[in-house]
């Protein structure tokens, strides 16, 4: 296969080695920036366009992987479902309308569109996954969940330029959708109870640097729910799940996620983030790499492999976070 990724900072970087490391070596990359273009050629060895046009005209890819800011996702998706080119999308936050209208268009040609979840991809994720199916802590009744990453030090290369600064794409913003997706997969639909919003640091903003928000869970489970771009000087990821005979803790802190329940004296242990980690990231490769091999064999057996994500529940997801982000004082 071919593939063209489509905008060469961070994620495009990483959605490159993603291919690489899956033994993909037709590889192409598209950017308006001339020192990204450069970076990635010296880097990766992979042909690169500084022409998104040129890029489909004369490279003929099977598939785009579109890393681009948010704002710019549904311009290359609307264009590679027009070109009938399977695509792959980062997390979107913007352009609902659009994201509405290509899933409309989409209904009836079927394309192969997956929109990003790569939570659902993730060590700790997988095995919470495991030990509810596998009904290790009985009915979930309530969960309790803390998300933080401060916001300067989210690429902080790139300064003010990053879009996790801008108010249609904000860091806080971003995260809500890309937590409530894996868990609707896993707990199931989730509809909205509460929330406020507010800014309570200095940084120089003009959006929340703190959300809170209560969710109700397949008509059965309470979550509640802290997302903030304040956490220092490391990133916040601790979660809580109780069960009616047992509980599931995941610990970024202490990269573990560990279960107990009612027949249990101790807690049962396992690793996540395993994987290597790339100088300047925060994650391990891992889930990003078993996304893309996802997409890929999606767009090779539709059918037999369809990806887990698609637009209509990523706008279920985007519609949720619009009311979730609606309250303020």
């Amino acid at each position: 296969m071919k593939f063209l990724v489509v905008g060469l900072g961070s994620m495009g970087k990483r959605r490159v080695r993603c291919l690489l490391t899956l033994k993909q070596k037709n590889i192409a990359g598209f950017d308006i920036r001339k020192d990204r273009r450069e970076e990635a050629k010296k880097n990766y060895k992979i042909k690169i366009f500084s022409d998104f046009k040129d890029a489909i005209s004369q490279f003929k890819p099977d598939a785009l992987i579109i890393s681009t800011s948010p704002k710019l996702h549904m311009k290359y998706a609307h264009a590679s479902f027009d070109e009938s080119i399977p695509c792959f999308i980062e997390a979107s936050v913007c352009n609902i309308p659009q994201i509405k209208k290509l899933a409309k268009k989409n209904f009836k040609h079927n394309v192969v569109i997956a929109p990003s979840c790569t939570m659902i991809f993730h060590d700790g994720v997988k095995k919470i996954s495991q030990i509810v199916n596998e009904d290790k802590i009985g009915k979930i009744l309530y969960i309790n969940y803390h998300v933080g990453l401060y916001l300067p030090d989210w690429h902080p290369w790139e300064k003010k330029g990053h879009y996790v600064w801008d108010k249609s794409s904000n860091g806080c913003k971003e995260l809500i959708p890309f937590e409530l997706t894996w868990l609707s997969k896993i707990f199931g639909e989730v509809k909205y109870l509460n929330s406020v919003n507010l800014k309570l640091s200095d940084l120089k903003i003009n959006f929340p640097d703190i959300c809170r928000f209560s969710v109700l869970i397949a008509n059965k489970t309470l979550a509640d729910i802290t997302i903030e771009v304040l956490s220092r000087p490391k990133t916040t990821r601790e979660l809580t799940i109780i069960g009616s005979k047992g509980k599931i803790i995941l610990s970024a802190d202490q990269k573990v996620v560990k279960f107990i329940n009612t027949s249990k004296k101790k807690f049962t242990s396992f690793p996540i983030n395993t994987g290597k980690v790339v100088k300047g990231y925060e994650n391990s490769e891992k889930p990003y790499i078993n996304e893309i091999k996802s997409f890929i064999g999606s767009v090779k057996q539709p059918q037999k492999k369809p990806f887990p994500n698609n637009l209509d529940h990523d706008l279920k997801m985007l519609k949720l976070m619009e009311q979730i982000q609606s309250k303020k004082f």
